[in-house]
């Protein structure tokens, strides 16, 4: 079996103490931004004004770019780490999902 391979930058220290610090500030912030384009989606899916859906819409966008901007920081400074998949389970969810493309009631290209 394969082992699990991170990707990660070198981690950036900060202080280790009871007060937050820069990583806690960061981390907090890109939770918050989370939460909220997921909140904002759900307007987007439930607005049946056409303006209110394009302001929504402006908002969600300016929204998801600033949790992928803290996002790419954390990842820059090593305190958001990845695992690498490995190719077999790549390849079993890309013939899972085939399947499922197949019962769909048309022809999804």
């Amino acid at each position: 079996m394969n082992q699990t391979q991170k990707i990660q930058n070198p981690e950036t220290n900060v202080p280790k103490t009871p007060q937050m610090n820069e990583r806690d500030f960061v981390n907090d912030q890109l939770t918050t931004e989370k939460y909220m384009t997921a909140s904002y989606n759900i307007a987007l899916n439930e607005a049946s004004n056409q303006n209110l859906y394009q302001d929504l819409a402006t908002i969600f966008k300016e929204t998801q770019d600033c949790q992928r901007n803290l996002y790419n920081l954390m990842f820059k400074n090593g305190w958001y780490a990845l695992e690498q998949a490995e190719k077999q389970k790549i390849d079993q969810t890309y013939q899972q999902f085939t399947g499922y493309k197949t019962q769909l009631p048309y022809n999804v290209q």
